[in-house]
């Protein structure tokens, strides 16, 4: 009987532990440690990038840091890639993601959104010397350079014509200088970073041939954290009412955010 008793009292405990598991969150270890992780890919400026004294800036960077101010914690970058994101969230390395990740059934699948707090405008673009290219139809027979495991690589991969060759490099900064040397005429990206290629090499005249696609960025949440994801969105509807996210959409980009996105 001693035996039984103990092999129930062991059991017990068990159970008590699987419950204890159970019922604690992400949302309480982040209060619990003082800290928040959140992942921020820093190759894509003017959302993620880094300043003249090479610390971390942008966008996403001072969105990140106005989430962990008003919440009390003290953030804690972690830095990515845009193939990186998600399976950060999925290991545990990171508590939330924002870092230009845009809403997609296929990603939804995985990782729970907040509501958007911003948008972006993906591209194809190339020199100015490459004319008739006007629709996704065009890049038939054409070598096109993406970045892995965002949405326009996605997107390409899915609706390119079979003619097309995809180039994928890893990061947007890769794929930058890819063409920047002439490795790659034609790429897809961010709108906003046209203009910064051009600037880097006039030479080249590179400029948005058609749109792709716009997107509205949320705040990455691990699958089922239900309590984190619901503090995420309360604190991005005060964030969109009080004006604060739209003031730091303007100062990267000079205009308001999108009604889109403050209309929600």
């Amino acid at each position: 009987m001693k035996r039984v008793f103990a092999g129930i009292a062991v059991a017990a405990v068990a159970m008590m532990g699987l419950v204890q598991s159970a019922s604690a969150d992400q949302l309480d270890d982040i209060k619990k440690s003082g800290k928040i992780r959140i992942a921020i890919d820093l190759g894509v400026p003017p959302y993620g990038m880094t300043d003249d004294k090479m610390q971390p800036a942008g966008l996403d960077v001072e969105t990140a840091k106005a989430l962990a101010k008003d919440w009390g914690v003290e953030l804690v970058h972690v830095s990515t890639t845009g193939a990186g994101r998600i399976p950060a969230l999925q290991t545990g390395k990171a508590d939330l993601v924002i870092s230009t990740l845009s809403i997609t059934p296929e990603r939804a699948k995985v990782i729970d959104f907040s509501k958007a707090y911003a948008a972006l405008r993906t591209v194809i673009a190339a020199p100015k010397s490459i004319s008739g290219l006007k629709s996704m139809a065009d890049l038939d027979g054409k070598t096109v350079g993406t970045v892995r495991g965002t949405t326009h690589d996605t997107q390409l991969t899915k609706e390119g014509p079979k003619g097309m060759k995809l180039v994928r490099y890893e990061d947007d900064a890769t794929e930058g200088q890819a063409f920047l040397s002439g490795q790659v005429d034609i790429f897809s990206t961010a709108e906003m970073l046209v203009g910064q290629l051009d600037k880097k090499n006039p030479a080249r005249q590179v400029e948005v041939k058609f749109v792709l696609d716009t997107f509205k960025l949320a705040i990455g949440v691990k699958k089922d954290e239900v309590r984190l994801l619901e503090e995420v969105n309360k604190w991005v509807a005060a964030k969109l009412k009080d004006g604060t996210l739209n003031a730091l959409y303007k100062k990267q980009f000079g205009t308001d955010l999108p009604d889109v996105i403050v209309n929600q």
